[in-house]
């Protein structure tokens, strides 16, 4: 399956809604989606994961290195992720830990309002790598499977 980017504005919020799978063929081009959106001035994204249907180390990488460059502009990155199976990963990791993870953009755009913008744990994350612990029940590194039937290309 592809990887299919969509970027929409809601609130003050950028949501870059991705769709497919995030794996070491197709993070460069959600790397550089973000780049793209942080150097044009969005530092306020929120990365919709809601129809990832996979996600490996290469995908969680994109997305820490993402946080730090976030933070290095005075901006925020919010994760939108309802599915099991991509929690699961972020659990396994410890990145749950660093991503503020939300259900919904609704969610997010409710926090953001409350005054709650930050949300994070600690500064930037040192190491990008999600590391060994993506191994610890088998195969964690491979988040997703054919619980769809959608299917969407680019």
């Amino acid at each position: 399956m592809d990887l299919t980017l969509s970027t929409r504005s809601q609130g003050d919020r950028t949501v870059l809604a991705v769709a497919g799978e995030v794996d070491v063929y197709t993070g460069p081009t959600l790397r550089d989606r973000i780049s793209d959106l942080l150097d044009s001035g969005s530092h306020a994204l929120v990365v919709d994961l809601g129809r990832v249907d996979f996600i490996d180390s290469t995908g969680l990488g994109v997305l820490v290195g993402a946080l730090n460059r976030s933070r290095e502009l005075g901006g925020t990155l919010h994760l939108v992720c309802a599915q099991e199976r991509v929690l699961k990963l972020l659990r396994i990791t410890g990145l749950d830990q660093v991503f503020v993870v939300l259900p919904s953009v609704e969610a997010v755009l409710a926090e953001v309002a409350s005054g709650d913008t930050d949300g994070d744990t600690d500064s930037a994350v040192e190491d990008a790598s999600p590391g060994p612990a993506e191994s610890a029940s088998g195969d964690a590194s491979k988040a997703g499977g054919p619980e769809t039937g959608e299917s969407e290309t680019s």
